[in-house]
């Protein structure tokens, strides 16, 4: 789908990349407006009061307000420009949760997230001695309703999750969990770097307090994330950096005054470049439609299981999801090996423990290779992984 799009592709007609969890290719969109912001209309972003910066300015806030529509925010006041989805998550944690958790205060987490949504977790708790808990995931590495309701005690403030996670690749029932949650005034943060460039995500429908995810694993650049926060959230959220573009004013005596939302977490020179790619990334995603991306990306991987299911000692850890990620193993050759072997044919897949380290208790395994589908991986490249997977001198040629 859509492969005459990248050019990358067509550079590398053997190419076969299958590690769209870490980063997306680029379309031609991408890199045509970033090529149009450096050699047409450079200047700063609310800067400047001359033709150029004007430009910037429009297109800059466009860009936000096609996120906007893109997760049914209601106002593009709610829509924060970081440099990744790790960025927003540590803005929000360190931003609010600091100031809004207290001592013996617990935070729900899953052993299946991403260092992102774990790292700056622990870094408060050791902070202000909030606690860490966990919610039990079921044999195939899901979340249920049920699992959560049960990890709820009087003392839990915040559900941090994914909603899709990228190694067991399973959806969580996000809009059952909000509005659990919320029954019991529990705030609930989403790490939607693996859905939102997948699937349909409104955080209005889903009741999402704090949504994080990247540019760069949607056929976007590197170097640009989204922080949504519902408003009355991010008015009491404090911004941890400081500096140009967020103060309105400031004297020798330490007086400062900080514009409002969203600018106020929008501190230094941004992207400029890449969020005014981003922006027509959106609408070239749109124009395919992520209700269509998803149904596609879910016959691919139902194609990929069944075939991957014909090579000799597999094994398959996340049949049963419903997202385009396949984690899996070949008996007795390590994953990086196995990894290294396939990029002799130009398949490139991940492997490792995917910055989710403490998934290895659930799994029983610490490294796995990864498959991480998108709308322009075809049956043929899956057909062409399996026939070199199946190869019966595989373990020879790994040696």
């Amino acid at each position: 789908m859509n492969r005459d799009d990248f050019p990358i592709l067509n550079i590398n007609k053997d190419l076969i990349y299958l590690d769209n969890g870490a980063t997306t290719l680029k379309p031609k969109v991408l890199l045509e407006s970033t090529n149009d912001y450096y050699s047409k209309y450079t200047a700063n972003a609310h800067r400047g009061d001359y033709d150029n910066s004007l430009i910037v300015d429009t297109k800059y806030e466009h860009a936000r307000e096609l996120v906007r529509d893109l997760i049914g925010a209601k106002d593009s006041r709610e829509i924060i420009f970081t440099s990744g989805c790790t960025d927003s998550l540590n803005k929000i944690i360190f931003g609010y949760f600091r100031h809004y958790l207290k001592e013996g205060d617990e935070v729900l987490l899953t052993k299946s997230e991403h260092a992102s949504n774990i790292l700056p977790w622990f870094e408060l708790a050791d902070e202000i001695k909030c606690q860490i808990k966990y919610i039990p995931l079921t044999s195939d590495l899901k979340v249920t309703i049920d699992n959560v309701k049960h990890s709820i005690t009087p003392k839990t403030k915040v559900i941090s999750i994914a909603h899709v996670t990228n190694v067991a690749g399973d959806i969580r029932p996000i809009k059952e969990i909000t509005k659990l949650a919320h029954e019991h005034d529990i705030l609930v943060v989403v790490d939607g770097a693996q859905s939102v460039p997948h699937m349909p995500v409104d955080v209005t429908d889903l009741d999402i307090d704090f949504l994080a995810f990247s540019a760069h694993k949607m056929c976007g650049p590197t170097g640009v994330g989204v922080l949504y926060g519902k408003e009355k959230f991010l008015n009491n959220m404090r911004p941890i950096i400081f500096g140009g573009g967020m103060n309105a004013s400031f004297d020798h005596l330490g007086y400062r005054e900080y514009v409002d939302l969203p600018h106020l977490f929008e501190a230094g020179t941004p992207n400029i470049a890449g969020v005014i790619a981003f922006g027509e990334v959106i609408k070239y995603l749109k124009r395919i439609g992520m209700d269509k991306i998803h149904k596609y990306e879910l016959e691919l991987k139902k194609y990929a299981i069944s075939k991957l299911k014909q090579v000799p000692n597999i094994i398959i850890y996340s049949e049963n999801n419903e997202s385009g990620i396949i984690t899996f193993n070949i008996k007795d050759i390590f994953a990086q090996d196995l990894a290294i072997y396939l990029n002799k044919y130009k398949i490139c897949v991940r492997a490792g423990n995917h910055c989710a380290k403490m998934l290895k208790d659930e799994l029983k395994i610490k490294n796995t290779c990864r498959i991480s589908l998108y709308f322009y991986n075809t049956k043929e490249e899956i057909d062409y992984l399996v026939e070199v997977l199946s190869n019966p001198k595989i373990s020879t040629e790994i040696i």
